[in-house]
């Protein structure tokens, strides 16, 4: 009883160690697939109009966030670069550091 019980684990443990074999077998023959379909595309560099950008950001400023942007999300238009105003975040921030005591007299209100 106790060897039957003994034979059926390492059976399945067997089946495991094949499974897992062939599925990092197939991993492996997709990422050297795609790692040559990829070195056998070439990078299209987009070119065009550059839009306006505000007064006072360094042109290599633009130059260094384009190229990054490029790389990590690939050829997209950006439309519209402009700053954001964070007037919520200072007003959670400062809540968060205030040090008068809410209505229950333990904390913030």
């Amino acid at each position: 009883m106790v060897s039957d019980a003994i034979f059926k684990a390492l059976q399945v443990y067997g089946i495991a160690i094949v499974i897992s074999l062939v599925v990092a077998v197939l991993i492996k023959v997709l990422v050297a697939v795609t790692g040559r379909i990829e070195k056998a595309k070439p990078i299209d560099v987009p070119t065009g109009t550059v839009c306006p950008i505000g007064l006072g950001v360094p042109d290599e400023d633009v130059a260094a966030l384009s190229a990054a942007i490029f790389v990590a999300i690939g050829a997209h238009h950006i439309l519209h670069i402009a700053p954001t105003s964070h007037g919520w975040a200072a007003g959670a921030r400062a809540a968060q550091h205030s040090h008068t005591p809410g209505p229950t007299g333990r904390g913030p209100r």
